[in-house]
């Protein structure tokens, strides 16, 4: 299988390793070839059913076998299909970035749903129209001032104050922990629920994984003050939310969270398709396994050494930089820079390249928008096609509130 490397890219290792075969004999050999493919309309998104349910099961395990330590973002699963997976295994606690999004949990069986996002204006009467169709779900948001706060009052909606642990992107800043205070307090005060934590350390994914660990634990130091000082007002927190994908190892390794005083959750989300940054992100004996593939089809040789196939951008998210994905088996295919529905590949020297019509196996390395760009799945299992799945989370409700 493809594993992960800490010490050396993915790219840099032999894509074929896979199946231990060679490049030539590899070039439509390996674990993600499936069979029907005279039928498929390329660019098509593969998703792995055995794949993604060996990628749930290594997390609940890391996790010590509790599933309910796990609050996974759906913005990657996107399918009610797979969020159905999750919830099958015993997963029931989901974050959320969209209404969308929060509905398909539900509608997947989600017992306990965070909106772990700054909703604003209409989004939020939006969210407060959910919840109240759906009072056997409890619903969650993110504040982080006192004019957010003001969007849930008189609402059964719990709160959590979301904290910026450097990322930069939402929250208080952890060192200010007297804001955070008086903002629980207002939240007390306001009739909502005070729920706890949310942490989301996201900065860490390019910091090298010895120092990675390290400024993991650190800032997990700092939250573990500002949990105190809650404490020390009297201020119960029931739930502590750390952890997307690049830091996961590190909360679990951070000894505070082992039997803590309060509800601990990860919520790691790429995790559930694995793709090839987060595979390069997590330790090789975690055992994660890209579990969410595009088929594409070469359409195109057009100069010495490069080929072009049909997934661009609008297929394959190239939010990540070029090269956007890696070739299962031809890891001497080397990504261009694509455009809208074209992606070249420089074809490495001496070896051999794809005739017009042959398929490749592109991993995503942002799964994440890679998935987001299909209207349809293909589920695959044991090499075959074994379902065909909306990917039911996918853009966003209807931009009008319906009155």
């Amino acid at each position: 299988m493809i594993a992960a490397y800490a010490s050396e890219p993915l790219s840099e290792r032999r894509i074929e390793s896979l199946n231990n075969e060679d490049a030539t004999t590899a070039m439509s050999r390996h674990p993600y070839e499936v069979g029907g493919t005279e039928s498929i309309l390329t660019p098509a998104l593969l998703i792995y059913r055995d794949f993604v349910l060996s990628n749930i099961d290594t997390t609940i395990r890391l996790l010590n076998g509790n599933p309910d330590r796990w609050r996974p973002h759906v913005k990657t699963a996107k399918l009610g299909y797979v969020m159905e997976m999750l919830t099958a295994r015993g997963v029931t606690a989901f974050k959320c970035a969209t209404s969308l999004e929060l509905l398909t949990a539900i509608r997947a069986g989600a017992k306990d749903m965070l909106v772990a996002y700054p909703v604003m204006g209409a989004n939020a009467l939006r969210i407060r129209e959910i919840a109240a169709e759906n009072p056997q779900v409890a619903i969650s948001v993110l504040v982080e001032s006192a004019r957010q706060l003001e969007n849930w009052v008189g609402t059964t909606i719990g709160i959590f104050i979301d904290i910026n642990p450097g990322m930069d992107r939402t929250g208080i800043e952890q060192g200010r922990a007297a804001d955070i205070v008086g903002l629980a307090k207002l939240i007390s005060k306001s009739g909502l629920e005070f729920r706890g934590l949310h942490y989301y350390d996201g900065q860490l994914g390019a910091v090298p994984l010895p120092q990675r660990e390290r400024q993991a634990h650190a800032g997990y130091d700092r939250l573990m003050q500002v949990i105190a000082t809650l404490q020390a007002e009297n201020i119960p927190v029931k739930e502590v939310i750390t952890a997307g994908t690049p830091a996961f190892p590190f909360t679990l390794s951070y000894p505070e969270f082992r039997k803590p005083a309060f509800i601990h959750r990860a919520s790691p989300g790429t995790v559930v398709y694995c793709d090839a940054t987060a595979a390069e992100q997590l330790p090789e004996e975690f055992g994660y396994i890209p579990a969410a593939l595009v088929l594409s089809r070469v359409v195109s040789r057009p100069a010495s050494g490069v080929i072009t196939s049909d997934a661009g951008h609008k297929t394959l998210s190239v939010d990540c930089g070029v090269p956007n994905c890696l070739v299962a088996g031809m890891s001497y295919l080397e990504p261009l820079r694509p455009s809208e529905e074209h992606l070249p590949f420089r074809v490495a020297q001496k070896e051999r390249s794809p005739e017009l019509g042959d398929l490749l196996y592109l991993i995503p390395r942002h799964v994440c928008p890679t998935v987001n760009n299909f209207d349809w799945a293909l589920i695959v299992s044991q090499g075959n096609i074994v379902a065909v799945e909306q990917v039911s989370a996918r853009g966003r409700e209807k931009p009008l509130l319906q009155h």
